[in-house]
């Protein structure tokens, strides 16, 4: 038995169906850190893993609520503040019928390793409630924030657990909650990020995480000595904010997007997908993409439904760059096979976890780099901490600086994580590279201040 398994022998009891995500999570990292294991005997003697997997505190609290038929509505609401080792509690908040404990386990699990890999002094954490936002009006939506946040006020704080957005918590709603934490502590600080910009937000970010991913990914071919995405075909998944500015960056640099998805099925726009229409069904009407083939009916529209079990249609379009930024679990080993054999030579993934650990398996396999979402998907963490800082300071930075430093941050992660991936032996391995540097840091934080 290796010293890998050894160690994920010992988490045996967090393989349930509560906590399946967290233990695929847990699992890529302890087999990714083996060489670091082995290399350093104080990771094990200090008990790090057993330390690291299992969070600082779960908060879980009752949300009560009046819709506008003046119903009662009652919903759950969670905050799992993971480690503060490297700084205060940072991670978004989601809002959706699919979140639970274990799903906010897995999400703060990666949030840890991502935010260490950002080299900026914030710890890891996550949050949200099962409420869906989906079909509710304004008010409903700003009455849920409020009451959540009358739970959630007691444990956060800018030196504390700084919260952001995430799935279903974009600006409107990070509005709502920061106007109530105001209206409870009569503080303005900087509690939140994600914030609309004319009351403490920071410019760019919105298009952080997207944005991000395509910085990261034009580092890593450039190390990888492949071609660019000036003018390659490249295919998006997801229609929300990370794909929406992934497209958007892409688009920008010369690349040429033909791809575009939500939960019900996929465009097709082999001329390049037309960013404006499908922002305009998405953000302002929020619409299904069917609307897109209204407008362009050389688009083609296929509904998840048409496509053989265990594959996505996204995925079986020829593309030269592909980036899932949908949701976790999106791209299958089926999937996996139809890029190969299209030719993809990068993947990049721009949502949590959005591969399964057989699909990864056989990309990496087949030589197709791949950008791990921990290291990939950092730029909106990183924004969300020069919001903080902006914050701490009382000052705003141009949208010059602020994609510079976005710039500059995607491009460090990306030569740190294939440089720690080279000097423990897993050349051209950004998995192992993101989990070994991600950890270390941590690690050796949670030594130095003791138990």
């Amino acid at each position: 038995m290796t010293l890998a398994e050894k160690e994920i022998k010992k988490f045996e009891n967090h393989n349930c169906a509560e906590d399946a995500l967290f233990y695929q999570a847990m699992e890529e990292v302890i087999y990714s850190i083996a060489p670091l294991l082995e290399s350093d005997e104080k990771y094990t003697k200090y008990a790090i893993l057993e330390r690291l997997v299992i969070p600082d505190r779960i908060i879980k609290f009752k949300v009560t609520w009046l819709d506008d038929n003046n119903k009662i509505q009652v919903n759950s609401g969670y905050r799992v503040q993971f480690n503060n080792a490297l700084g205060p509690y940072k991670g978004g908040l989601r809002f959706h019928p699919t979140v639970t404990e274990g799903v906010l386990k897995f999400l703060g699990l990666e949030q840890i390793l991502k935010n260490s890999l950002t080299g900026l002094p914030i710890g890891g954490a996550k949050g949200g409630s099962d409420f869906d936002p989906k079909g509710k009006s304004d008010f409903e939506i700003m009455k849920f924030c409020s009451a959540f946040m009358t739970e959630l006020h007691k444990y956060i704080g800018p030196r504390i657990d700084v919260p952001a957005g995430d799935i279903g918590v974009g600006g409107r709603e990070i509005g709502y909650l920061f106007g109530e934490y105001k209206k409870i502590t009569s503080s303005y600080e900087g509690t939140l990020t994600g914030k609309p910009y004319f009351f403490g937000g920071s410019l760019m970010r919105p298009e952080a995480t997207g944005y991000g991913a395509v910085y990261f990914t034009q580092t890593m071919l450039e190390m990888e000595n492949k071609e660019p995405l000036d003018g390659q075909i490249c295919t998006v998944s997801g229609a929300g904010n990370v794909a929406l500015h992934a497209i958007e960056k892409l688009q920008d640099i010369g690349a040429v997007v033909v791809s575009c998805s939500d939960s019900r099925g996929t465009i097709y726009d082999a001329r390049g997908v037309d960013l404006a229409l499908l922002k305009d069904i998405k953000l302002k009407r929020r619409a299904s993409l069917e609307e897109y083939c209204k407008v362009h009916n050389e688009g083609k529209y296929i509904p998840v439904a048409e496509y053989p079990e265990g594959g996505h249609a996204v995925w079986d379009i020829p593309c030269y760059a592909a980036f899932p930024c949908a949701t976790q679990n999106e791209l299958t080993e089926v999937d996996a096979k139809a890029l190969i054999t299209n030719g993809c030579v990068s993947v990049t993934e721009g949502a949590n976890m959005p591969s399964t650990p057989d699909a990864i398996d056989l990309l990496q396999t087949h030589k197709v780099c791949f950008a791990p979402a921990k290291a990939a998907n950092a730029g909106g963490v990183a924004v969300s901490e020069f919001e903080m800082s902006q914050n701490a300071s009382m000052t705003k930075w141009s949208y010059a600086k602020v994609d510079e430093k976005l710039k500059e941050t995607m491009q460090m992660i990306c030569k740190r994580v294939a440089l720690t991936a080279k000097d423990y032996g897993v050349e051209g391995n950004y998995v192992h590279g993101a989990n070994i540097a991600g950890f270390k840091k941590v690690a050796d934080a949670m030594i130095a201040e003791g138990i």
